[in-house]
C-alpha cells in the first residue's frame, strides 16, 4: 500500500479540532522522513488540499517538497505560486506549532524568487508571514531580515520601513537582530533616512557579541560613511557599553578606505576628500560603499553651502561656486536646488541674473 495515502487521509480527517490536530501534529513528525523521500510526488498532492483548513499538514507536505533540489527555473515557477498561496491562506494557530518548518519554507521563497531574479514577488508573502508568525508587535521573527533583503532587492525601500518604526523587545536568535539593524540601514540609506539608519547600524556594531562576524564588520564600514554624511565627523571611539570585543578589534578589522576618508574628511578640504574617493574608487565598489563614499563627498560640498546661508542674505550662483571649490555655476545651482528640494536650506534663485536669495 502506498505509505502516502493514508497520510494524506489523516491530514485531511484531523483538522477539525486542537485534539485532532495535536495528534496530526504527533504523525506528522514520524513522518517527515518518507515525505521527504516522496518529495517528487508531492505537487499534485498540494493542489488537492485546502491549505486554509489543513495549515499543518500542507506545511509539512510544503517543507519536503520545497527542500528537494530545485535545478532549473520551471521548478522555481512552480513553486513560488503554491508557497504564496499557502503564507496568504494559512491558519495561524496550526503555523506557529511548527514554527521552524514555517521559516524554512518562507525562506526558499525568498531563495526562489532570487533565483527567478524576481524578487519583488516574494515582498508581499513574506510580509504577510512575518505578522503571521509574530507573537507581538515587539517581537522579531527570523523572518524580518529576510523580508528588509527582498525589500532591498527588489529596491521597495518605502515597504521596509513600514516595519523599521515598530519597538523590538523579544528577540529569538542574535544573528536575526544584527540582519535586521543591518538591512534596515541599508533601507534606510536607500530613502536618504540618515539619522535612522545611524541608530540602526548603531545598534549593530554595539551589539553584545563573543566574536566578530562578517555582519558588523560590514555594518561598521556603513557606519562611519552614514555619520560623515549625517553629522560631518566620525569618531573611532565606541560608548562603553558597547562590546569590549568590538571596542579592541573593530578598527583591525576595518582598516579600510572608509576610516581613512574620515580621516581625510576632518582635514576639511574638499578637494582632497574627492581625490581619495576617485583615487579609492576600486576599494570602495568592492565594499558596495562607493555610492555612499560619493554622497560623503557631496555632503560636504552641502555643509559649506549652508554655512554661507548663515553670512549672506543673497549670493551669485558664480560665487558660490568659488567660495565651495565646484567647478561651475551650473553645478552650483544643482547642488542649491537639490538641498531646496531636500528641505536642507530655504532659498529662491533668479534664473536671470543667477542670484540666490536665502530665506
Amino acid at each position: 500500500m502506498d505509505p502516502l495515502e493514508p497520510l494524506i487521509a489523516q491530514i485531511q480527517g484531523l483538522s477539525s479540532s486542537s485534539a485532532d490536530i495535536a495528534r496530526l501534529h504527533t504523525i506528522l513528525k514520524h513522518s517527515d522522513e518518507t515525505l521527504r523521500s516522496d518529495s517528487s510526488r508531492l505537487y499534485p498532492i498540494l493542489q488537492l488540499i485546502d491549505p486554509s483548513i489543513h495549515s499543518l499538514g500542507f506545511l509539512y507536505l510544503l517543507d519536503a517538497f520545497s527542500a528537494a533540489s530545485v535545478s532549473n527555473q520551471q521548478q522555481a515557477e512552480e513553486a513560488v505560486p503554491i508557497i504564496a498561496r499557502f503564507i496568504n491562506a494559512c491558519s495561524v494557530e496550526q503555523i506557529r506549532l511548527a514554527p521552524e518548518k514555517f521559516v524554512s519554507v518562507c525562506k526558499r521563497l525568498k531563495d526562489l524568487v532570487t533565483l527567478l531574479e524576481a524578487p519583488i514577488r516574494g515582498v508581499a508573502p513574506m510580509f504577510t508571514a512575518l505578522r503571521k508568525l509574530q507573537v507581538s508587535a515587539e517581537h522579531l521573527t527570523p523572518l524580518h531580515a529576510e523580508f528588509l533583503m527582498l525589500c532591498l532587492l527588489a529596491k521597495c525601500y518605502k515597504t521596509g520601513l513600514s516595519i523599521l518604526d515598530d519597538d523590538v523587545f523579544e528577540v529569538d536568535h542574535p544573528r536575526d537582530l544584527y540582519l535586521y539593524c543591518y538591512y534596515g540601514g541599508m533601507i534606510c540609506i536607500g530613502q536618504k533616512r540618515f539619522q535612522k539608519a545611524l541608530d540602526l547600524l548603531h545598534n549593530v556594531v554595539t551589539a553584545p557579541m563573543t566574536m566578530m562576524n562578517a555582519i558588523v564588520i560590514e555594518a561598521y564600514k556603513k557606519y562611519i560613511l552614514v555619520s560623515l554624511i549625517r553629522h560631518g565627523q566620525f569618531s573611532t571611539s565606541l560608548p562603553k557599553y558597547a562590546s569590549p570585543l568590538a571596542q579592541r578589534n573593530l578598527k583591525l578589522f576595518c582598516q579600510n578606505p572608509c576610516i581613512e576618508l574620515a580621516q581625510t574628511y576632518n582635514n576639511g578640504e574638499v578637494a582632497e576628500v574627492e581625490a581619495f574617493v576617485n583615487a579609492n574608487a576600486g576599494r570602495f565598489e568592492a565594499d558596495n560603499n562607493l555610492g555612499l563614499a560619493k554622497q560623503v563627498v557631496s555632503s560636504m560640498y552641502k555643509r559649506n553651502i549652508q554655512r554661507l546661508t548663515q553670512t549672506y542674505l543673497t549670493l551669485s550662483l558664480e560665487d558660490i561656486a568659488n567660495t565651495v571649490h565646484l567647478n561651475s555655476a551650473k553645478e552650483a545651482e544643482m547642488h542649491v536646488l537639490q538641498m531646496i528640494q531636500d528641505g536642507e536650506i530655504y532659498a529662491t534663485i533668479n534664473q536671470k541674473d543667477g542670484m540666490v536669495r536665502f530665506l
